[in-house]
């Protein structure tokens, strides 16, 4: 019982290590100061941009060090890392020091690298405290870092309102010190025994409550993230916000009385067995791989599918409709062809990038949640540029609330799973749709209220795509494969920061150089020209994003519904 009220005392410091870790997203709040300071272009802004979001390249890293250091020292050397990286470029931007561009380059390298690090280092402690609930532990925890810039944001009130390089400051100190809050439960990691028979039901519950205080937490930070002139009233706010982030630490006691819980509340909410955040599970997958292969063994050699470089590929559902040589219909040969038969297949790198599927999904990413993540890097241009420089901070706020609740809206799928079914892949295309009418919003605006409104919108389509990639990345290519799977998908996210963003700043400074304005420091645009191109531009890439991730799920269709079919039927059985 000890060991069960542990980890989620172990829980509760994951989100707190998610929370204070997600440091990139409130680079918009300080990049025009730094711009300034460095006295540089929009182009050489974007490439710093490009710099943090490169951190994610080297991701690996941080397993090969597991391999070798206890995860405590895994977790400090990601605070130390951060430390250095945005500490250095606060006293730059103090005036302090004067280093050239390209240290400032390595420096903010250095900081997107410890992301990943908090990030690696949250994901282990949530499989390894969580294994029968670990994807609901994930979905929660990965949350909280959208709600990063939003915590920086009250804080950065509470110290100085008035200086946007406080930002730097709370960047380099906050993950150090949550790190050392989150040490004492980390060494004390708890040997979990086997959970009883109705044990992964009864986390489910807890897992429910959760999730509750953290859409809470959400609307408490998007009423009241916004800027304030009375220090009081911004530490009060503050202060709130640590406390609906400790509060989660009631949890050992709901441990203790989950069987209370189980008969005052289970009965309310009618959470499937062995509910999960995953559509999928892990176990199922695998008594799903079985009875297929029962059915193909018992097809005499004329059925549906066959094998192929180890992976069961459909060959053919009807021949009426995949037989593209017969009718001739090219979009039924792209919907058709080699494509997966089954959930979980295990992939290899190489044959994962031989797949068509893994494509389409790389492009919706690409031209949809990455799209949202470089607006949040421009924001304070773009704001500026609207002449709406003053919110910058409460947009940062709401992109940050926005993309919180994108990130649990992620969950949503499995608690209506019983009432609602959906392959995960549609659910993506849902997503997917908000991208492309922000920007033609912004585009057709340009005034303060359609920022807002599309600045929620890409918060929202971006959160619930970054919180849902590690569980398609699984479903569609395989569990045990999807630590080297998924850090090959998210290369799309340095490369869309370094197109995306050198797009929108070679337009900004055109636009700038044609006599919108030239500041003496570093080049400003003002009008909504500026950005005006871009917006179209980014509007029309997510399109394709859209598109490529609706053709991704009807390629995909078949093997969720083959997959519920099999499952209905072991549950009936």
């Amino acid at each position: 019982m000890a060991g069960q009220s542990r980890k989620w005392m172990i829980l509760v410091a994951t989100i707190w290590i998610q929370a204070f870790t997600g440091t990139n997203f409130d680079f918009s709040a300080y990049s025009s100061q730094l711009k300034s300071v460095l006295g540089i272009s929009q182009v050489q802004l974007n490439y710093l941009a490009v710099a943090s979001d490169l951190g994610k390249v080297f991701g690996w890293s941080s397993g090969l060090a597991l391999m070798y250091f206890p995860l405590w020292t895994v977790l400090f050397s990601a605070a130390f890392m951060g430390l250095f990286g945005y500490g250095m470029q606060w006293l730059v931007i103090r005036n302090v020091i004067s280093l050239p561009y390209i240290l400032v380059f390595i420096l903010c390298l250095l900081a997107g690298c410890s992301i990943c690090w908090f990030n690696t280092v949250c994901f282990v402690l949530c499989i390894q405290n969580f294994p029968s609930n670990r994807a609901l532990a994930l979905s929660l925890t990965v949350s909280f870092n959208g709600v990063s810039a939003a915590l920086y944001t009250l804080a950065a009130n509470a110290i100085d309102s008035s200086s946007n390089e406080v930002y730097l400051l709370l960047n380099s100190l906050f993950p150090l010190i949550t790190s050392i809050v989150a040490l004492v439960p980390i060494l004390r990691q708890p040997t979990l025994d086997p959970l009883p028979p109705d044990g992964v039901r009864r986390d489910s519950v807890v897992f429910l409550i959760l999730y509750s205080l953290a859409i809470l937490n959400g609307i408490y930070l998007l009423l009241f993230g916004s800027n304030t002139n009375d220090t009081t009233v911004a530490h009060l706010r503050f202060a709130g916000a640590i406390f609906l982030l400790v509060l989660p630490l009631c949890i050992p006691g709901i441990v203790f009385a989950r069987q209370w819980f189980h008969h005052a509340i289970n009965s309310s909410f009618q959470i499937p067995e062995g509910s999960a955040f995953m559509l999928v599970e892990v176990d199922d997958l695998e008594l799903h791989k079985e009875l297929l292969s029962r059915d193909t063994s018992n097809n005499n050699g004329d059925g549906d599918f066959t094998w192929n470089d180890s992976t069961l590929v459909l060959k053919s559902i009807d021949d009426d409709e995949i037989d593209i040589d017969r009718k001739g219909k090219f979009c039924e040969g792209v919907v058709g062809r080699d494509k997966l038969a089954m959930l979980g297949e295990e992939h290899t790198a190489w044959l994962l990038v031989r797949r068509l599927d893994f494509w389409l999904y790389f492009l919706a990413y690409f031209c949809g949640g990455t799209i949202g993540l470089v607006y949040s890097n421009n924001l304070g241009q773009i704001a500026q540029s609207l002449g709406q420089d003053s919110s910058t901070t409460s947009l940062v706020t709401v992109y940050s609330s926005f993309s919180f609740f994108g990130r649990l809206l992620s969950a949503a799928p499995d608690f209506i799973r019983t009432k609602v079914y959906f392959a995960r892949t549609a659910w993506l295309t849902i997503a997917l749709l908000p991208t492309p009418l922000a920007f033609f919003l912004l585009a057709a605006s340009g005034d303060k209220v359609g920022l807002y409104m599309a600045t929620g919108l890409l918060g929202l389509s971006s959160g619930f795509i970054f919180a849902a990639a590690v569980s398609i990345t699984s479903e569609l290519f395989g569990p045990n494969s999807v630590s080297v799977n998924h850090n090959i998908l998210i290369t799309n996210i340095p490369i869309g920061s370094l197109i995306y963003g050198f797009l929108a700043a070679v337009v900004y400074d055109a636009n700038a150089r044609s006599g919108n304005m030239v500041s003496s420091d570093s080049i400003v645009c003002m009008g909504k020209d500026c950005y005006f191109l871009t917006f179209v531009w980014w509007g029309c890439l997510a399109i394709i994003g859209l598109g490529s991730s609706m053709l991704l799920f009807l390629r995909t269709k078949h093997a969720y519904d083959q997959f519920e079919k099999k499952r209905a039927l072991t549950q009936v059985d």
